[in-house]
C-alpha cells in the first residue's frame, strides 16, 4: 500500500486559475506549491483554456500527482460566466483525465466546510486556516492560489469517503455518470 501521495488542487478560472499542490505521508500533509495562472491579459477565450489546458498538463508532469481536487463552478446569475468556468474546469480535468489521474470535484461550499468548519468563510478566513494548517510563511497577493491548495487539502480531509465529491478515474467513468454532457 501507498503511504505516499501528491494532490494538485485547482481552483479554475477563465481570469485566474489558482492551484495548490500538497504531498500526503501517511496520515500528515506537507505543504509542496502553491500559484495561480494568470489569464487576464489575454482575450480570446479559447486561447485561455488552451493555456489552462497546458499548464495543467505542466504541473502533472512537473509534481506527478496521484490525484486532482478542482472546485466546481458556483451556480451564479450569469450564464455565460459559468458557461466559461465550466469550460476553465472541463479543460483542466481533461488534462488530468488524459494521464489517468483520477478527478474528484468539490463544491465550494464543501472546500470552506472542510478548511474551516464554515460553509460560508471568506476566502480570507479560508487562507488564514490554511496558512495556519500548513505553517505558510506568507500568503499570496490574490487568494485564488488558495483557493486551489484549498481544494487539496479538501480531498485530503475526504479521502476515502464519496460524499460531497464526484469522482472520475478516466473518460469512461466521466461518461458513465454525465450521459446528458456528451454526444
Amino acid at each position: 500500500m501507498k503511504t505516499e501521495k501528491i494532490i494538485l488542487g485547482i481552483d479554475p478560472g477563465t481570469s485566474i486559475m489558482g492551484f495548490g499542490i500538497i504531498k500526503v505521508v501517511g496520515k500528515k500533509m506537507e505543504f509542496v506549491q502553491m500559484n495561480e495562472l494568470l489569464l487576464k491579459k489575454y482575450d480570446d477565450h479559447y486561447l485561455k483554456l488552451k493555456i489552462i489546458f497546458e499548464r495543467t498538463i505542466e504541473l502533472i508532469d512537473t509534481y506527478n500527482p496521484d490525484e486532482i481536487a478542482l472546485e466546481a463552478p458556483f451556480y451564479g446569475k450569469n450564464v455565460q460566466s459559468m458557461l466559461k468556468l465550466g469550460r476553465a474546469q472541463g479543460v483542466a480535468m481533461a488534462a488530468g483525465l488524459s494521464r489517468q489521474i483520477p478527478v474528484t470535484e468539490y463544491a465550494p461550499k464543501k472546500i470552506k466546510m472542510a478548511i474551516t468548519g464554515k460553509g460560508t468563510s471568506s476566502k480570507e478566513q479560508v487562507a488564514l486556516m490554511l496558512k495556519s494548517l500548513l505553517n505558510l510563511k506568507v500568503l499570496p497577493k490574490n487568494l485564488d492560489a488558495t483557493d486551489g491548495l484549498a481544494a487539496a487539502v479538501c480531498h485530503f480531509y475526504n479521502s476515502g469517503t464519496k460524499v460531497g465529491g464526484k469522482n472520475y478515474t478516466g473518460w469512461a467513468a466521466f461518461v458513465k455518470q454525465n450521459p446528458g454532457k456528451v454526444k
